[in-house]
C-alpha cells in the first residue's frame, strides 16, 4: 500500500523529530530502531481511516500520542537509556517541551 501524502508528511516529521533528540542529547541515533519506529509508525498510520489519519495531521497533540507509541514499540526507549534517564531527571536535556513524551518513556 503506497502511503498517502499525510503519511508521508507525518512520518517526515518523526524522523525530523528523532533526528533532533538525539542531535541534542549529542547520542548518535540507533538506526535500526529509528527505522522500526518510523516502520510502525507508518504502519499505525496506514491502518487508520482516512478521516482519523487526517485527524491525526491537523493536531500536534494526537500526532505526538503516535510518536511516543511508535517510540516505545520500537525499542528506542530501551537505547542510551542510562544515559537518556540521568538526562532526563536532571532536566537539562536542551529539548522543546514537546520531546518530553520521549523522555517519559525513559522515567517510567
Amino acid at each position: 500500500m503506497a502511503d498517502d501524502p499525510q503519511t508521508r508528511a507525518i512520518r517526515d516529521e518523526f524522523r525530523g523529530h528523532l533526528e533532533l533528540f538525539y542531535a541534542t542529547l549529542k547520542l548518535a541515533p540507533p538506526y535500526h530502531s529509528v527505522e522500526k519506529a518510523i516502520a510502525h509508525l507508518t504502519a499505525a498510520l496506514n491502518a487508520m481511516a482516512p478521516t482519523d489519519r487526517a485527524l491525526v495531521a491537523a493536531e500536534p497533540a494526537r500526532r505526538w500520542v503516535h510518536y511516543k507509541t511508535a517510540f516505545i514499540e520500537s525499542g528506542l526507549s530501551q537505547k542510551h537509556r542510562g544515559i537518556i534517564a540521568g538526562l532526563a531527571r536532571s532536566g537539562r536535556t536542551g529539548l522543546p517541551a514537546e520531546y518530553q513524551a520521549f523522555l517519559d518513556a525513559y522515567l517510567s
